[in-house]
């Protein structure tokens, strides 16, 4: 299809990714038009807004973190809304607009674009040093770009950690929120025992 002004004409908002330039010709139809533009994270915030909202964050692991929370929704017929990074093989795509009250996303550090959510439930999955040059390449402002994405949870919110990650373990004294953690550690709140691998399987 490619990019061409004429494919804005009816539209009330522009939404593009990170990797469009301001000189794209459907950007610029939209600025000449006076068409809001917007980023995904800003849209998805927006769409946030309807739904119960879960986000989940983390350098790694995203993608298969929010697919099972979407497959685990969808199975217990919640019919969510999802927006994944990469194809859910039980829906057939990214993403998908449900009838449920749920609203399942990846929230993404790498741009500091997290930001722009406000969910009821964050996930954390780990932090890695990495995308530090949106941080100035400073390791402790991204650690804390986490705790302020956990800081847009409303009072009532929840915040979901992985306490298998030493950095997430640093960040939990600063979060100011109810916390549940999760993973094999002994001391986490949920935790999982007597793992087995079986080829692609783990139970």
């Amino acid at each position: 299809m490619g990019h061409a002004a004429h494919h804005i004409t009816g539209a009330d908002v522009l939404v593009v990714s990170g990797a469009i330039p301001k000189c794209n010709p459907e950007v610029a139809a939209a600025l000449a038009q006076r068409i809001p533009v917007v980023s995904r994270a800003e849209m998805l915030g927006e769409l946030m807004r309807f739904r119960d909202a879960i986000a989940v964050a983390g350098t790694h692991g995203k993608t298969t973190t929010t697919s099972l929370i979407a497959s685990i929704l969808a199975e217990a017929g919640e019919d969510p809304t999802f927006v994944i990074g990469g194809r859910l093989k039980s829906a057939g795509s990214h993403a998908r607009l449900g009838s449920g009250r749920y609203l399942v996303a990846e929230a993404d550090e790498s741009d500091a674009s997290f930001m722009h959510l406000q969910p009821l439930v964050a996930v954390v999955t780990n932090i890695d040093n990495d995308h530090l040059a949106t941080h100035g390449g400073d390791f402790a402002r991204l650690e804390q770009s986490f705790v302020d994405f956990l800081h847009n949870l409303p009072f009532y919110g929840l915040a979901v950690l992985c306490l298998d990650c030493a950095r997430v373990r640093e960040i939990l004294p600063r979060v100011a929120r109810h916390v549940l953690t999760y993973g094999l550690s002994a001391d986490a709140d949920v935790r999982a025992v007597d793992v087995r691998r079986l080829g692609l399987q783990t139970r």
